[in-house]
């Protein structure tokens, strides 16, 4: 596979990740539905074999479970760059909280260093902070911190929105920030992207397949059990997602499925460093991974996707 630069960090990773949110289970629910341990781990395994090299997770995700699994199968190998996340307090019971505190980070940090197996945890994120922390230095400066005592080797800022990725930028240093960019969500693309490139910041694309939808499996029925992310969202949300993706399914070819376009359409901008589709199994892995060896695509299927997409707003 193709290797990218993550931003200015001297790293070079495989431009399709590993998406680790899913194999965290759903115990804690906040997931995607019920996973198997052992096909987890061959997941893992089979992601490497075909040349992967960056392993996205976070700490809440099944509350430290999909961490334990990355830390059973990768080790501390030292091809691999594994990027962990930190904010959500999980310890003290069942309902996480919000925590950015400099102690929280410190005591977080451990226990992912802990859990993955690894000497250094080779990129930290912040997960999602709220705007109003992402001005202050201040939140930089543990990181900066863990850094200087190689607890961590660069930190990052996951986001949701562009202003927030800007603000990022304008208190403090990140390697990278890790966005939702897909075929139904480009607004990075055109308010953020070339800031983040002119800054050297590696821009790592996470729900490229928009939380499985872009995978042209679920119709207008479609439900979700509890626990699933989903299993709260509105019915009509659902049925104008199912539309949108029926649009533009005569993209899909024997080829081609719907997945393998969405994911090569996010590693056609240069911006992206890398795209961290989700995997619960060895064949959707396998899946994912052959978008890296497809063309680009045409002007004309830009045109199409333009055209079918018009009106439709994600949010």
């Amino acid at each position: 596979m193709r290797r990218r630069p993550l931003g200015n960090t001297g790293l070079l990773v495989s431009e399709v990740g590993f998406g680790a949110w899913a194999i965290g289970g759903n115990l804690y629910g906040n997931s995607y539905g019920p996973t198997d341990d052992a096909v987890s781990r061959r997941a893992i395994q089979e992601a490497l074999d075909l040349g992967c090299t960056f392993f996205d997770t976070a700490d809440v995700y099944g509350h430290g479970h999909s961490e334990e699994l990355l830390g059973e199968v990768l080790g501390n190998r030292p091809d691999v760059v594994v990027a962990t996340k930190v904010g959500g307090n999980f310890y003290r019971g069942e309902t996480v909280v919000m925590d950015f505190s400099p102690r929280y980070i410190r005591f977080a940090c451990e226990q992912s260093l802990r859990r993955l197996r690894r000497e250094a945890i080779d990129l930290y994120q912040l997960h999602n902070p709220p705007l109003p922390f992402l001005y202050h230095p201040a939140l930089y400066s543990v990181l900066e911190d863990l850094q200087r005592e190689g607890k961590i080797r660069f930190y990052g800022v996951s986001i949701h929105a562009p202003q927030e990725g800007l603000a990022v930028l304008r208190a403090g240093r990140p390697a990278t920030l890790q966005v939702v960019y897909n075929l139904l969500r480009q607004e990075m693309a055109s308010d953020l992207f070339p800031i983040a490139q002119e800054r050297g910041v590696g821009i790592v694309a996470r729900e490229p397949l928009h939380n499985g939808f872009l995978t042209g499996k679920y119709n207008a029925d479609a439900s979700f059990p509890p626990g699933d992310i989903r299993h709260q969202w509105p019915r009509a949300y659902i049925h104008r997602l199912v539309q949108a993706v029926d649009a533009l399914r005569p993209l899909a070819t024997p080829r081609r499925t719907l997945a393998q376009l969405a994911i090569r359409f996010v590693l056609d901008n240069p911006a992206v460093a890398v795209v961290i589709p989700g995997a619960k199994t060895p064949e959707q892995v396998r899946e994912n991974i052959a978008s890296a060896s497809l063309p680009p695509l045409t002007e004309e299927e830009r045109a199409f996707i333009r055209q079918a997409l018009r009106g439709w707003e994600g949010e």
